[in-house]
């Protein structure tokens, strides 16, 4: 990952010295070695502290927003599943493509600093990976741990390492982890519960909410310029919890607003500070629409609509989706 690191500074630096684009969106290192951050680069000089290795999980394509609107030509590094979200922005027209000079980034899968600690590692002051073995060095000793039990969750279902766009690729596509069985098991375990126990448990998950909009200011496919849910009109609460009705709003409109553009990047989950399995509610949206419409991935490309609008004589009834559908 150094060696790209490597590459990546150099694109970084190249494309901002030729003019060819305004500004570089990346990963800058923390105060730890663990929390790489999001960031934006606007000079060669600067680009000496862009950083990448298995902790900069964050989709960049968000970014892409403010800079269409400034009308600054962006150069984003994107892990291949970080390009779906681009491609769902084009979409969208959120964004518009003569802004976005896209680089595909190899990536092997992130990790998960929770699940690293779970070993119970503590003082942690370097982390490297090397042929599926992640070695923790911390103040008390070195320790070794399988790369695939330490994985993000969103990792652990990777798409591959195609990139859905790319104007260019830095070095070459790394093996990405095996998807872990059906993507759709958890949320089929959910569909079989009773009514009573499936209420009670998205009731329990939802209750978690502290409406801190993380997860909304990280989807690539929340992209309203203002969200109902800050319109002062609307007859909701804003961030305070007001009922359990409410509550739950949130999340429900949230979840209808993006389904069948949601690409699945995980990313809402992964920022949670509660740990919301908000990933699973997508998940059954996703489920839904590729058992009555057919196989579907947003964001694979950016031209075709999603299938709630488009129609054909094999749409299913609305009375049979909701029958079937009904969880």
């Amino acid at each position: 990952m150094q060696k790209i690191a490597a590459l990546m500074r150099q694109k970084a630096q190249e494309l901002l010295s030729s003019g060819q684009v305004q500004q570089v969106a990346a990963w800058r290192k923390g105060q730890l070695a663990y929390d790489n951050a999001p960031a934006v680069f606007t000079s060669p000089e600067a680009c000496a502290d862009l950083v990448y290795d298995e902790f900069c999980p964050a989709n960049l394509s968000k970014y892409l927003l403010a800079a269409t609107k400034k009308k600054l030509k962006t150069a984003v590094f994107l892990k291949p599943c970080d390009t779906y979200g681009v491609n769902q922005l084009l979409k969208d027209n959120r964004v518009q493509r003569e802004y976005v000079y896209a680089i595909g980034t190899p990536c092997q899968g992130m990790l998960d600093i929770k699940k690293i600690r779970a070993h119970g590692l503590k003082g942690i002051t370097r982390i490297t990976v090397s042929e599926g073995v992640v070695q923790v060095e911390t103040v008390y000793g070195t320790q070794n741990l399988p790369q695939r039990d330490v994985l993000l969750d969103k990792c652990l279902q990777c798409k591959g390492n195609a990139y859905m766009i790319a104007d260019t690729e830095i070095g070459e596509k790394l093996a990405t982890p095996e998807p872990r069985g059906d993507a759709f098991a958890a949320v089929k375990r959910i569909e079989a519960l009773p009514p009573e126990e499936r209420f009670k448990f998205w009731q329990q998950e939802l209750s978690k909410c502290i409406r801190c909009n993380a997860c909304r200011d990280i989807c690539p496919a929340c992209s309203c310029e203002q969200c109902i849910f800050d319109n002062p009109a609307a007859p909701v609460a804003g961030k305070a919890f007001a009922d359990p009705v409410e509550e739950n709003m949130f999340h429900l409109i949230r979840a209808y607003h993006v389904a069948g553009r949601c690409v699945g990047c995980g990313e809402c989950a992964r920022v949670c500070p509660q740990g919301v399995k908000l990933g699973l509610l997508n998940l059954k949206f996703m489920k839904d629409i590729n058992t009555f419409y057919g196989p579907y991935q947003a964001g694979s490309d950016a031209t075709t609509p999603a299938p709630q609008v488009t129609f054909t004589q094999g749409d299913v009834e609305p009375s049979a989706a909701g029958q079937k559908g009904r969880s």
